[in-house]
């Protein structure tokens, strides 16, 4: 089954289907073609697997697309498969997937598999990275914005730095020593780097049962270009990184906040918690083999 985002990163999918639908012919699979409308998708799917029961679903889109079918396949044994076609592309770019469709086809369709975490926060998932200050805020513009891909997250990264509001407090609690501190951003990360290929959370393990809080103090441009240059600053006092199974966030005014590249409103807490292995992706082999 290939679930496609029409929409998703402003990218035309019409290659990328046919070129599915060829390897699928070639390899003797049907395939079931479901397009996303924004509209009942999650039931939608859910109807189209009870239907067909597909061992794979293939997923041509971003992060927000590839959970929105974990979320719908959470009570199925189904390997999922990415071929990288959104805005925010961070799940892929973790796994190390490989530039070119045809490799992308080849593992999304045979390759083995991980099970990787999930995060519940507030009751919604994430699979990658979500967080709250000013990278939530740089989406929140961005989605308003004509100007989409990496371009466009580049352009609203500095306007939304001109526009900075004061940092906020936050009171943070766990199995750790409570945390009171001022910040510019919070992230709660199962992974390592952002779909622009910015590595934010250096100990990212996607199946450890843990996440990982990075608290950014402070977020002036030396510190953002260290970080977009690839040197997080993690012996700072500027950056301080918690792993935990479990946490609480409070803050003292709403806070932008966003999931998985989604723009989720303003939160003054956040309720947060792994989940274990709650999805199998397929990922590119050590050995380089096709499974």
């Amino acid at each position: 089954m290939l679930v496609v985002n029409p929409v998703s990163g402003n990218i035309d999918k019409s290659d990328l289907v046919d070129a599915a639908t060829i390897f699928a012919g070639k390899e003797n699979l049907n395939l079931v073609i479901y397009n996303t409308s924004g509209v009942s998708d999650i039931e939608n799917i859910k109807v189209l697997y009870k239907t067909y029961n597909p061992g794979r679903i293939v997923v041509a889109g971003g992060d927000g697309t590839i959970k929105m079918v974990a979320e719908a396949m959470e009570n199925h044994d189904v390997i999922i498969g990415i071929l990288p076609a959104g805005s925010a592309n961070g799940l892929a770019v973790d796994l190390n997937l490989p530039s070119t469709t045809e490799e992308n086809l080849e593992i999304a369709f045979h390759n083995d598999y991980m099970e990787i975490d999930m995060i519940s926060i507030n009751g919604k998932k994430s699979i990658h990275l979500s967080d709250l200050g000013v990278n939530a805020e740089m989406i929140k513009n961005y989605e308003s914005s004509s100007i989409r891909g990496k371009w466009g997250y580049f352009l609203q990264t500095f306007s939304t730095l001109i526009d900075l509001d004061d940092p906020f407090t936050a009171t943070i609690t766990g199995d750790f020593e409570t945390i009171e501190c001022t910040a510019r951003m919070i992230v709660i990360a199962n992974s390592q780097k952002y779909g622009t290929g910015v590595s934010i959370n250096p100990n990212g393990i996607m199946d450890d049962g843990k996440f990982e809080l990075v608290i950014l103090k402070n977020l002036d441009l030396l510190v953002l270009g260290k970080i977009i240059s690839g040197n997080m600053p993690i012996d700072s006092d500027d950056v301080v990184i918690i792993s935990t199974d479990k946490a609480i966030v409070r803050t003292n005014v709403p806070v932008s906040f966003q999931i998985d590249g989604e723009y989720c409103g303003a939160e003054t807490k956040l309720n947060i918690e792994i989940l274990p292995k709650q999805m199998k992706v397929a990922v590119p082999n050590l050995n380089g083999e096709v499974i």
